[in-house]
């Protein structure tokens, strides 16, 4: 497959995947005698786990040091690892972070909601004759 292919396949640009490449978040990819990327199986399931980690929230940072731990085999299992859990846990207190800016955005909607209702309140009690701009009279 082509760049281009690859890109839409995945939402993503050609110059993503590029930059993928470039700073290793993805093997090189074989090129074609022309100099035409040509992304195979493995290229494909490399940039599915990059767009996955990537949605999950993982850094760039961790994702290069994972997948240059990758390369070097099996005695780099345990600091992939590693990688994988200081991410989750970094996951996991942005999750609070984002909890506790709800729980403030939803007092501030109900502050919001009893204002409303109660200036609603006023101006059902005041006469029909009133209006916001003063009575009938008031703006001959």
């Amino acid at each position: 497959m082509n760049i281009a292919q690859v890109a839409k396949q995945f939402g993503l640009t050609a110059a993503t995947l590029r930059y993928y490449e470039r700073v290793g978040l993805i093997p090189p990819v074989k090129r074609k005698n022309s100099g035409i990327r040509d992304y195979d199986e493995e290229d494909i399931k490399w940039i599915e786990f990059i767009k996955c980690m990537r949605n999950a929230g993982l850094s760039i940072e961790a994702l290069i040091e994972y997948t240059t731990l990758f390369t070097e085999g099996d005695r780099t299992v345990e600091a992939r690892k590693n990688i994988l859990a200081d991410e989750r846990q970094r996951l996991i207190e942005k999750r609070k972070e984002i909890e506790k800016t709800i729980k403030r955005l939803d007092t501030k909607i109900k502050d919001y909601d009893g204002k409303l209702r109660e200036n609603e309140a006023k101006l059902k009690s005041r006469p029909k004759t009133e209006s916001l701009h003063g009575s009938v009279e008031q703006r001959r």
